[in-house]
């Protein structure tokens, strides 16, 4: 295996050179999207059917300034044979109210409440041609932090959605999507309206079903054969409570990835309408009929509290904690957005691990931290999360566990370093195997959200040489990397031969 990928990589650096980038786009740009998604096990329970009444689709959705407002991918969907579309989910959704104490086990049990009338829109993106789509859609729970939606799950993991043939569903479950949509583009987004996020998790469970209820309007006739759920970041922190409390009563999704969650959920309900907490600390319930893979950054386990939720892999869950990543990283800004598959993000990306950025958006620099930003290789790792956790609900073949990274808790928690710096244990990519630079999720300060994006330290030029004096010695160590975390799953054949390519593309050992 290694000599195939040296010899690919060799073969692709002689047609490939380091190309130029557009920088991220305003966030006002209209951006493109995709995503990954799963399908029911047999062990599966029936659908029940317990949200409020199923909603009406109506649209693809046109006219306003003629963009749709999503910060996304920012090339052309139409080069890799896909299209992008845009409608609006109508409908009535419930509220919930815990029937007993909301418990840190997330063996919770809920029901309706209050409920509201809604209008929000997904965006679709899928392949052109019917013969591609692999059966699976993804529905993406749209991040706001930034106080827009942004598809960063769709950006993480787009390349492994494209070439397997997914279809991607991007909702706006939030409040504060749906009202930014509304004022970057008054026109379009008019009939737009959000009663409130105690509302979201029944839009997400009815965006789910409007998959299959409606797809001769949103797939094109394209045949859905399983919907799994994701969301990364703020989106996990509700995401993990719908899996707690919701999806048990209305078994909409094969299988969901909570990506970057915290230690905690979100609130079950909140302002206007009753209050709802949920404990500091919250498990994923272990009775779930679906696979639930978790994904968690080094940002995650520690600074974001995750470690006290730790939990044993079980039937139906599994938990990936990869080694020198970080909550948010240079793929998901500025190299992912212009990552069109065809091997020149991958360069870009290895580049950056040899002079980081302190700046998500160099063009842009809203967000500036103090030191050099992590250029670790979470995005790849999440794509093999996709992959996994669709073979996992189509043919309930559970990936294998994965090693957990490496914590002393004296005297406060904190990771086992190796002698270059970097953590040990976990999910190991070439990046932290065969490394140039220390990476952490850890370490970093500047503006507001820099404490997300950790740090990457480059090896000096003269440790470099002493770690390889030539450079078919760093690229048959990469390689052997690479094809560790290839032969467990962990990375994709396709990123595998890319990653190769880029090491022996570059300068390391010259």
């Amino acid at each position: 295996m290694i000599t195939k990928f040296v010899r690919t990589a060799r073969c692709l650096a002689k047609v490939s050179s380091a190309a130029a980038f557009a920088l991220l786009l305003s966030t006002a740009t209209a951006g493109g999207s995709q995503a990954a998604a799963a399908a029911s096990t047999a062990d599966a329970p029936s659908r029940s059917h317990l949200s409020a009444a199923g909603a009406t689709v109506t649209g693809p959705v046109t006219g306003g300034a003629g963009a749709i407002q999503l910060y996304g991918t920012a090339f052309d969907l139409s080069q890799v044979g896909y299209e992008q579309s845009e409608y609006f989910l109508s409908g009535t959704a419930a509220g919930y109210q815990p029937v007993s104490p909301l418990t840190s086990d997330g063996t919770w049990t809920v029901a309706p409440a209050s409920t509201a009338a809604y209008t929000t829109r997904i965006v679709v993106d899928r392949p052109k041609d019917p013969w591609r789509f692999n059966g699976t859609v993804v529905v993406e729970w749209l991040n706001v932090s930034g106080g827009l939606d942004v598809a960063t799950s769709w950006i993480n993991t787009h390349n492994e959605l494209i070439r397997e043939g997914y279809a991607w569903f991007g909702v706006s479950a939030q409040a504060a999507g749906v009202n930014t949509a509304k004022a970057m583009d008054p026109v379009r987004y008019a009939d737009l309206s959000h009663p409130g996020d105690s509302y979201s998790y029944d839009i997400f469970s009815q965006a789910g079903q409007a998959v299959r209820d409606s797809a001769a309007t949103v797939l094109g006739g394209l045949r859905p054969r399983s919907v799994l759920g994701v969301g990364e970041s703020q989106s996990a922190f509700r995401l993990t409570t719908y899996v707690d409390a919701v999806q048990p009563l209305v078994n909409v999704y094969d299988g969901i990835l909570l990506e970057s969650r915290a230690g905690f959920a979100a609130p079950l309900s909140q302002a206007p309408q009753a209050d709802v907490p949920t404990p500091s600390v919250v498990l994923t319930r272990t009775d779930l009929r679906i696979p639930v893979l978790t994904f968690e950054t080094e940002t995650d386990v520690l600074a974001l509290g995750y470690l006290a939720a730790r939990q044993p892999d079980t039937a139906h869950i599994r938990l990936w904690e990869v080694a020198g990543t970080a909550h948010a990283d240079t793929y998901i800004t500025p190299v992912g957005p212009t990552d069109a598959g065809d091997g020149q993000g991958d360069i870009q990306a290895f580049a950056t691990m040899l002079n980081p950025p302190t700046t998500p958006d160099p063009s842009h620099p809203v967000v500036t931290c103090s030191t050099p930003i992590n250029t670790g290789q979470a995005h790849y790792v999440l794509e093999a999360a996709v992959h996994a956790l669709n073979r996992w609900a189509t043919t309930g073949a559970a990936p294998a566990p994965a090693p957990r990274l490496e914590v002393t808790s004296d005297p406060v928690p904190s990771f086992v370093l190796d002698a270059d710096g970097n953590v040990k244990g976990g999910i190991r990519t070439p990046s932290v195997d065969a490394p140039v630079a220390t990476l952490s999720g850890l370490g970093q300060s500047g503006s507001q959200f820099c404490f997300l994006f950790g740090t990457t330290v480059p090896f000096s030029a003269a440790k470099l040489a002493a770690l390889y004096p030539t450079h078919p010695q760093f690229v048959s160590q990469w390689a052997k990397a690479t094809a560790r975390a290839t032969a467990a799953g962990h990375i994709r054949p396709a990123d595998a031969a890319a990653l190769v390519a880029a090491a022996a593309g570059s300068t390391v050992g010259d």
